[in-house]
């Protein structure tokens, strides 16, 4: 056995204000190894269920554990959106926020379960042209985003003030989670943008399983310790 042919999956609990990437370069401090990755992105003001792999066998899986389903946790302040569809964002457009009942709750549920199109966030990394999609918003460049098949598996929404929104998700690989937010809120009525967001599973993968940032170097000194052996006899 050699470190070619090691791997091993690791969930991490990423906190806000940390990009996904810097989690992964955490790893590669801690561990002394380059082969790490991720199964799926978080944006840094997002929390929760952060997949790292470590070592060629685990980050060959990334392409299966991005198709598994995903579950997050939002709050959507509603009657306003940003440009970026989170706090980061400037506000674009407000609007007030009427009154909104469980009957328009529960049909709001109706229309965004099951197999719908969504168009995804001009802030995102879907390409235009070979360009970042983001990167063309940054610019102020006029641009269209085609819609693409989501599924929403299951979905509810609370009222938990007059003018915040608590929506649980549970979706497929593809589903932009601030689009949703803005989407339900426009639908409601009014504007909305994510105020939270916090990743809770990827599969069997959950919440709280989670390896805390704080917590990390403890819980990887057994890998450390396999890692450094395979070097010495690869």
């Amino acid at each position: 056995m050699n470190n070619r042919i090691f791997g091993k999956i690791f969930n991490v609990y990423k906190p806000v204000g940390l990009s996904s990437y810097d989690v992964v370069r955490k790893f590669k401090k801690i561990l002394n190894y380059r082969k790490i990755g991720h199964g799926g992105t978080l944006d840094p003001f997002a929390e929760g269920v952060l997949l790292i792999l470590v070592g060629r066998k685990a980050t060959r899986q990334m392409n299966e554990l991005l198709k598994l389903p995903k579950s997050y946790r939002a709050i959507v302040q509603l009657g306003k959106t940003t440009a970026t569809g989170d706090p980061d964002g400037k506000v674009i457009k407000e609007k007030s926020v009427g009154s909104i009942s469980n009957k328009m709750l529960d049909t709001a549920i109706d229309e965004f379960s099951g197999q719908i199109e969504q168009v995804p966030p001009k802030y995102s990394a879907k390409k235009v042209n070979g360009v970042p999609a983001y990167k063309l918003a940054r610019q102020g460049k006029d641009f269209e985003l085609k819609p693409q098949s989501i599924k929403i598996y299951d979905l509810s929404l609370d009222m938990v003030k007059k003018d915040k929104l608590l929506l649980d998700v549970e979706c497929s690989r593809g589903t932009y989670i601030r689009k949703l937010g803005q989407d339900i809120a426009e639908f409601l009525g009014t504007a909305g943008y994510l105020t939270k967001l916090k990743r809770t599973s990827i599969g069997d993968y959950k919440v709280d399983d989670s390896i805390y940032i704080d917590d990390l170097e403890d819980k990887l000194v057994k890998t450390k310790d396999k890692l450094r052996k395979l070097a010495l006899v690869s």
